[in-house]
């Protein structure tokens, strides 16, 4: 947990340095604008920590802008960075192709004041637009075919939601959004994939109950992600079966005709709250004529398991959430958003996730509620 905060602070202090002496080099300011700038960027490269204070004291409204302003102004220099250094790579291309062929690069060459306000423009105009699509709720439908369900049974409707991140910014209204989503879709089973909480929920008023009168006629399931962890995981497994789920914490439920496993993201294990429960032993006990649906964070499978489930539904990813952060997810995470077919013919879906983390915006990652319709596999004739 140390190593991450480290890790982070360092890497968005480096990004708040190349971005100081970016604008430096542009606007040839004087010190003491300089100084203010750089007492600026300190305090909102430090206000992830500052707001996990001002709540962690009773501070909410404090904690709420700071949380607001923070995060906004973190999309904003990461999408700022991104689009410079595509620039700085253009002009490098430039030179480098100059060297090489000795022919005249100056097309590639973009002066640095024309590149620093095309920067900050789709910096601007980006975050502007991901701030509202944030909270445009897509419905994804997913079919799964089977030849596992009961006689009687010719369709099961499960609902997934993921990654609401429920705290300072995203609440009653986003929630609400998000539910009118999953009522339109007429659940049989509600499943939540891990992170329904953010870090900070010492103040949810009324969310659990508002989660609470969705009420499916086989139940509401849900597993932990690695922020019920940082959040505290009593008061998260309290709100979450406040809320109406039921948690499965490496344990498997029959219900609707199927079976349901859940199993905790490995943060606990990191963290020294949990200890190592074995995926393939729990699975590896169920009956294989009956559709196994595995519940399961993060969007990571191994061989010998993927042989003893027919559906894993997993978020974390967030589809990297504002593009192009969504090229580097990609690469800690194969299988990054949508489905999968895996060689063993089991199926993993990735939500992209139905809230926010951080920053309040979503560029060509739009946030969804995934129906997943189970049908039973219709005969071949001869």
């Amino acid at each position: 947990m140390i190593l991450f905060f480290v890790i982070f602070f360092t890497i968005y202090g480096g990004v708040h340095a190349y971005v100081f002496f970016r604008a430096r080099t542009v606007l040839e300011f004087g010190p003491s604008f300089g100084t203010a700038l750089v007492v600026f960027m300190l305090t909102m490269t430090l206000a992830p920590y500052v707001v996990r204070l001002l709540e962690q004291y009773g501070h909410e409204p404090a904690a709420r802008i700071v949380s607001y302003i923070g995060y906004f102004w973190m999309g904003l220099v990461f999408l700022f960075f991104a689009s410079s250094l595509l620039f700085d790579f253009i002009s490098l291309l430039g030179r480098l192709v100059g060297l090489v062929t000795r022919a005249d690069a100056s097309a590639f060459f973009i002066p640095p004041q024309l590149s620093f306000l095309i920067s900050v423009v789709l910096a601007i105009a980006i975050s502007t637009y991901g701030y509202f699509d944030a909270k445009n709720i897509r419905t994804e439908l997913l079919v799964v075919e089977t030849s596992k369900l009961p006689g009687s049974m010719k369709k099961l409707t499960i609902v997934q939601i993921s990654d609401v991140h429920l705290g300072l910014i995203v609440g009653r209204d986003r929630m609400r959004k998000i539910l009118q989503k999953v009522k339109a879709a007429r659940p049989d089973v509600l499943v939540c994939t891990g992170d329904l909480v953010d870090a900070q929920i010492n103040h949810l008023p009324g969310l659990a109950n508002l989660l609470g009168r969705i009420k499916p006629r086989y139940g509401k399931y849900a597993v932990t992600g690695n922020h019920e962890y940082y959040a505290g995981l009593r008061k998260s497994l309290r709100f979450m079966r406040k809320s109406g789920f039921i948690v499965l914490r490496g344990r498997a439920v029959a219900s609707g005709g199927i079976t349901i496993v859940g199993v905790d993201d490995p943060t606990g294990i990191q963290l020294r709250i949990d200890k190592p429960v074995s995926e393939k032993r729990i699975l590896s006990r169920l009956p294989r004529n009956k559709f196994t649906l595995l519940l399961k964070h993060r969007p990571q499978t191994d061989l010998v398991s993927s042989r003893l489930f027919d559906l894993q539904l997993s978020g974390h990813t967030h589809s990297g959430q504002i593009f192009p952060f969504g090229l580097l997810s990609k690469i800690a995470y194969r299988m990054h958003s949508g489905g999968y077919v895996l060689p063993t013919g089991s199926l993993v879906y990735v939500s992209r996730g139905s809230g926010t983390w951080g920053p309040p915006i979503r560029f060509l990652s739009p946030p969804e509620v995934t129906v997943i319709e189970v049908v039973r596999k219709k005969r071949k004739r001869r």
